[in-house]
């Protein structure tokens, strides 16, 4: 009798160890991404404050050049965004960064690349 109860609860336990996974694993996922928002924001700032120093001709050139480029970056987060917002977003945003990255156009902004991470 006692063996059938483990080969009945077996499955069960297996449900909930794999339950507790992809709840860690969620959790995980959704961390990289506020920190991803956070590094965008920060970068916004930075750009905003560039632009009004560069109206008053006080921004070098190399600044010039980083606030251009997170511009392109919040110009790409709002891209995304439309789509996100559209119909059967969740099977649409994974095929157009992948077509993206095929294709070798960079859909997703700065600070969402890993490999930009591990360089730096």
């Amino acid at each position: 009798m006692r063996i059938w109860v483990h080969i009945f609860r077996a499955p069960k336990r297996v449900i909930v160890i794999g339950k507790r996974r992809q709840t860690i694993k969620l959790r995980r996922q959704l961390i990289r991404v506020k920190f991803a928002l956070a590094q965008e924001t920060v970068e916004t700032k930075e750009m905003l404050d560039i632009y009004r120093r560069y109206t008053v001709k006080q921004a070098s050139v190399e600044e010039m050049k980083f606030a251009n480029q997170q511009f392109l970056d919040v110009l790409k987060g709002l891209g995304i965004g439309v789509v996100a917002v559209l119909p059967f977003a969740p099977i649409t945003l994974p095929i157009i960064i992948k077509a993206g990255k095929w294709v070798g156009v960079d859909v997703l902004p700065s600070s969402f690349n890993n490999s930009d991470k591990k360089s730096q």
